[in-house]
């Protein structure tokens, strides 16, 4: 049974920061990319953060650079995304994915809520 259960979520305060992780199960991880997306209320869905699934390589939306750093632990079936320098605007639900050709694999989602 495929799984990807996300955890770090949570309320912080503006310049603070959170460490999301995702943890993998049911498929052969080493195989996928894995990307973090997130949804504001009233807004489309939107990739955050890609990792590759052989060479590492790491790609950003560029509202993220520079303050999210993405990574992958291969030999703990995890991901991670480690925010810092949060915004208001980071508010929103953050979802695990795993993908590789046309699956595509996510988690349930966990808040992020930026606020004073």
């Amino acid at each position: 049974q495929v799984q990807l259960v996300e955890s770090g979520g949570g309320l912080v305060q503006p310049g603070g920061s959170l460490r999301l992780s995702c943890a993998a199960s049911g498929f052969t991880f080493r195989r996928y990319g894995m990307s973090w997306y997130r949804q504001a209320p009233g807004k489309e869905r939107e990739l955050v953060a890609a990792i590759a699934s052989t060479t590492d390589t790491t790609n950003y939306v560029d509202s993220v650079k520079g303050r999210f750093t993405n990574s992958r632990g291969n030999a703990k079936n995890a991901v991670y995304l480690q925010m810092n320098s949060l915004k208001p605007e980071d508010t929103a639900v953050y979802y695990c994915n795993a993908h590789l050709f046309s699956i595509r694999y996510w988690g349930q989602g966990t808040q992020v809520t930026v606020s004073s």
